[in-house]
């Protein structure tokens, strides 16, 4: 336990906060509450906020606090926590500000953290907020609480539905996880976006045998427990309507062509993936220097170019002028919209995987629907050992100190076993990243 001489102790919390209280000193930890007479100690530039999309990028709530006089130079560092309304704050939302007075949330910060939480959109969240100070190592000072209101809005998409395909064609086979329908704007009418290998599937609701479907004609019109509907490897779009019990099954993917990629398809384009949390399509590729266009089926009748480098697609336009890097590329293919942005993609590498230390590595795809969570299905490892990096790269790399399931910057190398495997990593809360391997 330190030793603190007792009068110099009582003068610090007086010229801090008036009147204190001085708690236990247990674990060699020394606490004490700060007063908000005379000085409150967290300021909150509004007390009810309505978050909209519209001012996405802008501050919404500032939090802020006077700079205690310690009776001495003290170097402090600062965190405000976020926790739900009489919430004991042992699961709250950290922001480390070092020793900066102040944390600015932005528009669609707050609204993330509000959702993570699991407040409803459009109803009023009621959040508690506090700020500690932590001096040396050990020595935490705690604010009493302050409190705000703040309503989330929807900034994703839900074209979720209980529909899935199944079947010996799918990555899971018979069992599932099933491969989901969307909802499209026909109402009743669902969209799947799958790749099959030869085989069978069918439509259900629920990863349930209750309610499937399957073709006792083979003809395209679905009957309830009816026959197994076979299928020949490929990338498909399967429109299923459950108004009239008709599906379609067509050939469909978009890809990424040119110099800068495959040599203009030399080598299979780089393909794109559909967010339902957007509606859009996306597709995160390594080019470089050179040129790209956008496909459809890897064939040149349905391409798309820029004729006024503007950010619209044009129907056999010009090519896309690029220069070397990682990027994401997103598609509204309702609008013709697109953007191209440096991105930085998670991947898996270590002496389990295919491709050694060296990579590279096989690649995370971010889920846009959920912050800071990524995820590779159906990777195969071999006995060894694993880490994450980005962009190919040890500039940033995470291992397992305890091999405990949460991530350390520069941690220490996974052990893994053979076999497929269903991987997951969580950055979604600041500085406690985790990660999920199951096994298949």
């Amino acid at each position: 336990m330190k030793i603190i001489n007792k009068s110099n102790f009582l003068l610090l919390l007086l010229t801090l906060w008036g009147l204190g209280s001085l708690t236990s000193c247990e674990k060699d930890e020394i606490r004490a509450v700060m007063k908000s007479n005379p000085v409150p100690v967290v300021g909150l530039s509004a007390q009810n906020i309505v978050l909209t999309k519209e001012n996405a990028d802008k501050d919404a709530l500032v939090v802020s606090w006077p700079k205690p006089d310690y009776g001495f130079d003290a170097a402090a560092s600062y965190t405000v926590l976020l926790d739900k309304k009489g919430g004991d704050f042992k699961n709250a939302t950290a922001f480390s500000t070092g020793s900066e007075l102040r944390k600015a949330f932005k528009t669609n910060e707050l609204n993330n953290i509000l959702l993570k939480m699991g407040f409803k959109v459009g109803s009023p969240a009621d959040i508690d907020v506090k700020v500690t100070s932590l001096l040396g190592e050990k020595t935490v000072f705690s604010s009493v609480l302050g409190s705000f209101k703040a309503t989330p809005y929807l900034d994703k998409l839900d074209l979720s539905s209980n529909w899935g395909v199944v079947g010996s064609a799918t990555t899971n086979g018979w069992n599932g996880p099933d491969m989901p329908f969307y909802k499209t704007a026909d109402a009743g009418v669902f969209a799947a976006y799958v790749t099959l290998a030869d085989g069978e599937i069918k439509f259900r609701q629920d990863n349930k045998w209750d309610v499937n479907y399957g073709d006792d004609g083979a003809n395209g019109s679905a009957e309830k427990n009816g026959a197994n509907i076979a299928v020949k490897a490929g990338t498909y779009r399967i429109l299923f309507n459950t108004n009239t019990f008709r599906y379609t099954i067509d050939k469909f993917s978009w890809g990424v062509v040119g110099s800068a990629i495959n040599d203009w398809g030399a080598k299979p384009d780089g393909p794109f993936f559909y967010d339902p949390s957007s509606d859009q399509w996306r597709a995160i590729v390594k080019l470089t220097d050179g040129e790209i266009k956008i496909r459809q089926n890897s064939d040149w009748a349905v391409n798309y170019g820029d004729n006024g480098k503007d950010g619209t697609l044009d129907a056999g336009g010009d090519n896309i002028k690029v220069s070397a890097g990682t990027y994401l590329i997103t598609v509204d293919f309702k609008t013709l919209k697109y953007t191209i942005e440096a991105f930085k993609v998670w991947g898996i590498v270590g002496s389990g995987t295919a491709n050694g230390w060296n990579g590279p590595d096989a690649k995370f795809t971010p889920d846009f629907g959920a912050e800071g969570v990524w995820y590779l299905n159906n990777v195969k490892l071999v006995d060894g050992e694993v880490k994450f990096r980005q962009n190919d790269d040890w500039a940033v790399n995470y291992g397992d100190d305890g091999a405990n399931g949460s991530l350390e910057l520069n941690g220490a190398n996974i052990a893994v076993k053979a076999g497929t495997y269903d991987v997951m990593l969580d950055f979604s809360v600041a500085g406690k990243p985790v990660y999920k391997m199951t096994k298949k």
